[in-house]
Parts: C-alpha cells; structure tokens; sequence
C-alpha cells in the first residue's frame, strides 16, 4: 500500500538538506508521489511553516539546478509542513499527532544519530503514531559493532514490527547497483560464466578523494572499515557473489545475500596480517591541491582510526570456492571511482603467436560515470599475420539512456520511492546487517590483539604499499 506523508525527523540536518528533500522534489517533478502525499519537517528548532519551506527551497533549487521547475515547487511547497519535535520531550510527539491529522501509513525518516533512535521510537509509540500501517526509515551503518546493531534493532522492534522497519543503505539504490541485477540475471551470457571456473578474481573499488572534512568526531569513531567496507561494500560483494533469487520479491533477494554474508571466510588470527591492510592518508596533493593529513585535521592529536582498508575475502560455497575477492575503499585516493572488475581467466590454450593475449575483464562503474564495459580480444585491421588487442565494448548508461534520464539520479530518490510503496527489496534486513558485523567485528578483534596499526600513505595516492602486495602475493593486480 502507498503512503500518505512522510515525517522527516532531524529535518534541518544535513542528509535531509542535501539528499531527502531535492529526492522527493524530483520524485513529484516525475509524477510519483501520490497527490495527496505530504513531507513534514521535524526538529528541535523553532521554525514556523515558511522558515522550513523557505529552507527547503534554498535546498532544493541548489541541488537541482538547471533542472528546478518553478510550478512543480508551487505543488510540492504545498506538500510540506513543519512540527517542533524533541526525543527528550515526548509531549512534542502528540503535536506531531495533530499535524499529521488522520493520514494513513505514515513514514518516520530517523535521520538523527542512532543513539535516538531508542527515544524517538518510543516517543512514536507513546503517542499513538507509530501504528500497524506505519513504517520507519534508518540510515546504516546500524551500531559500530554487533553488539550495539543488536541494541539498535531490539530498540526498534520494541515500537515497530521487522516488515515495518527499512535499513537504507544508498549505494542500493544506485541505477549502476541495480544494473548489475539485471545484468546478471536477465542475460544468458553471463550466468554460465559467473563462477569459480570462469572467474578469476574480483576487485570491488570505492574510492574518495575527499578527506574527512566536518564529519571527524564521527569518522573517527568508526573508521573506513565500519563506515565503508560494512555498509556499502559488503552490499556490493553481496550482489556480485549471491547465488539467483526466485524472484526479486524482498524476501527472496534478500535471502541469498545473507546466505553470502554467512559464507564469508571469518579473517581471524595472524591473517588479519595478511588478508587485510589498514592505512591513514598523510599531507599530500588531491584535486591538484596540496592538503592536510589525517592526524593535522585532528588539531595535532594522536589517532589510529584508519581512512583505507583494504581486504582479501573468500567466499566459501560451491560457486566461488577460491576465488579471491579484493575489497578497497579510501579517502583522498586519486579519483572518485567506485567499480567492480570481474577478472576471467585466460584462455586455455593459445593459438596465436606472441605474448599479447589478455583474458577478458567485465569493469562495472559506479561513479564518477556510470557504464558497464567487457574486454574482449579482437583482430588489428591488416592483410598481413594475426595480431590481436584488447578492445572494450562500452555500455554507457548515461549515452544509452540519455532521454529518458537528462540528469544525474540522487540515489535516494530509488530507495525513498520503494519505501512509499512498502517494497523492502532494496533495504538491509536484521540478520544480513548483524551478519555483517559479525564478519567485520572478527577483524577488528585481530587488529587490536595483533596491534596492527594503520600504514600512512600520502595523499593522492593508492593506499599504502601493503595494499599492493596484497595482490601481488597472488599474482594479481589492482585495475585503477
């Protein structure tokens, strides 16, 4: 069933400022919100009405740019409303009550630190809001380990039901993310190919040339390895390793990527020396700008909170027994670039002279472009001898597709439009995110047993050397 508003409570933040409201404008400039769908506002600042409208305004018009329409924002201001809320005050949640009046199935985006979460759920029970036909929004990661995801999600049980509780995790919701669903499954091509026999290895890349920035405190409580390598890029080895749902119903998706998570090879004991390589970016030259490292953006203070990780993994199943899976993600590397590579093996035989023979290599891109490209060998045009070379045959979506999508998506817009609808598919269930710790509390216990410290490495670059040498060992190589 679609919903009738949604509540964004920590309206004045900075995810709903620059992501949740320009995604509800684009999803109504569409036509997809319902017509009598409202968006209210909710925060402990006491804005009337139009102070909140005019902020979203100055929101929305910076993030859409050449695409703002000024008769869609006279429907959608019409859509928007604002309630003082306070999780330490619950008589502010019964004004909430009023403003939302009679509307049906209500959805409530946390978008506070999760330490409320507790509080502001309750708060939602206590005052009649939170009801069967309702359903509540929060962000990952869910907790920094285990322990604290299972606190969170018994906090939320207590006030909503596991059907009525939607995890995001944004990269889901990327149009390339998706693609890659219909790329492995709507195909014939590829299936037969997608296992141990035919593949490899596998690189999953998210690179970021942005250091920290205003979220320090809470970077360096957490670090790339909760924040990243949990959240997002356990996702995508999830879509790239799970075995065919029966369908693409929420259930059924998202049971094979927990069958996935389960199937991690846990990296305990002296592997966490071997399998995985922490980093922390020193003074260097990103952007072609000279910056800061780590450390001086901490005011000088001591920190072994690492800003690259990197990791071999093993997926141990029938399909991918022994395959490696190489995971990186960073701050100030090079580019921001988020791909996955699926390295196939080399051909059996040759039966062509020389050495220039290259197995061929499936890049999906992400970001900064988002495409699909398969190395294939082909014949050099000539009369004389067969000499082959690599070429690639490029799927641009934005080239292919240019018509029907003139913009760049936020993609938020996906993930809040299928939970209008109330279609989990694209959120994280309870047991994948407490599977997900599970495998990545296992390297930090060795990290901190064995005392491995991060490997500086200068910003602009590729991480630390023992980043490189965690391929090399087998004899592979980082595609950048």
């Amino acid at each position: 069933m679609t919903a009738q508003a949604i509540v964004i409570i920590g309206a004045t933040g900075d995810l709903a400022q620059r992501m949740l409201y320009p995604s509800l404008y684009f999803l109504d400039s569409e036509g997809l919100l319902p017509p009598e769908f409202r968006i209210i506002g909710g925060a402990r600042s006491n804005l009337t009405d139009d102070d909140f409208i005019a902020r979203v305004e100055a929101s929305v018009h910076d993030r859409a740019e050449g695409y703002f329409n000024p008769q869609v924002w006279e429907r959608y201001r019409r859509r928007l409303g604002y309630c003082v809320v306070d999780a330490e005050h619950p008589a502010t949640f019964h004004n909430l009550a009023t403003v939302l009046g009679g509307a049906r199935e209500v959805i409530f985006y946390l978008s506070t630190s999760p330490n409320l979460y507790d509080a502001i759920s309750g708060n939602l029970r206590e005052a009649e809001l939170a009801k069967a036909d309702s359903r509540v929004i929060v962000e990952k990661p869910i907790g920094r380990d285990l322990q604290s995801c299972i606190e969170i999600n018994d906090a939320l049980a207590r006030t909503f039901a596991e059907r009525e509780i939607f995890r995001i995790d944004h990269y889901l919701g990327k149009e390339t993310v998706q693609n890659l669903i219909a790329l492995r499954f709507a195909n014939t091509l590829f299936e037969p190919l997608w296992n141990k026999v035919s593949v490899e290895h596998v690189q999953i890349t998210v690179g970021e040339t942005v250091g920290v920035e205003g979220r320090w405190g809470y970077y360096n409580e957490y670090g790339a390895l909760r924040d990243m390598v949990q959240n997002h890029v356990l996702q995508l080895l999830c879509l790239v390793a799970m075995e065919p749902p029966a369908s693409l119903d929420p259930d059924s998706v998202r049971n094979e990527k927990v069958k996935v998570l389960r199937s991690l090879r846990p990296i305990v004991g002296r592997d966490v020396e071997k399998k995985t390589v922490r980093g922390q970016y020193r003074a260097g030259v990103a952007d072609g700008a000279s910056v800061a490292g780590y450390l001086d953006e901490t005011g000088g203070g001591a920190s072994d909170t690492e800003t690259f990780v990197a990791v071999q993994v093993n997926v141990d199943n029938w399909r991918w027994a022994g395959v490696p899976f190489y995971l990186r993600t960073g701050k100030r590397l090079p580019s921001k670039s988020s791909q996955i590579v699926i390295q196939f093996r080399d051909v059996p035989h040759s039966i062509f002279a020389g050495d220039d023979m290259m197995a061929n290599r499936l890049t999906i891109r992400l970001q900064p472009e988002e495409e699909i490209a398969l190395t294939l060998m082909n014949k050099t045009p000539s009369l004389d001898g067969m000499e082959l070379r690599p070429v690639a045959l490029n799927l641009s979506l934005t080239d292919a597709f240019r018509v029907e999508a003139p913009r760049r998506r936020i993609a938020y817009e996906r993930l809040l439009l299928e939970a209008i609808k109330n279609n989990q598919t694209l959120f994280v269930r309870r047991d994948e995110a407490e599977a997900a710790w599970t495998w990545i509390d296992a390297i930090e216990a060795g990290w901190s047993h064995y005392g491995v410290k991060p490997s500086p490495y200068a910003a602009g670059s590729w991480g630390p050397s023992g980043a490189f040498a965690l391929t090399e060992r087998n004899g592979h190589s980082w595609y950048e």
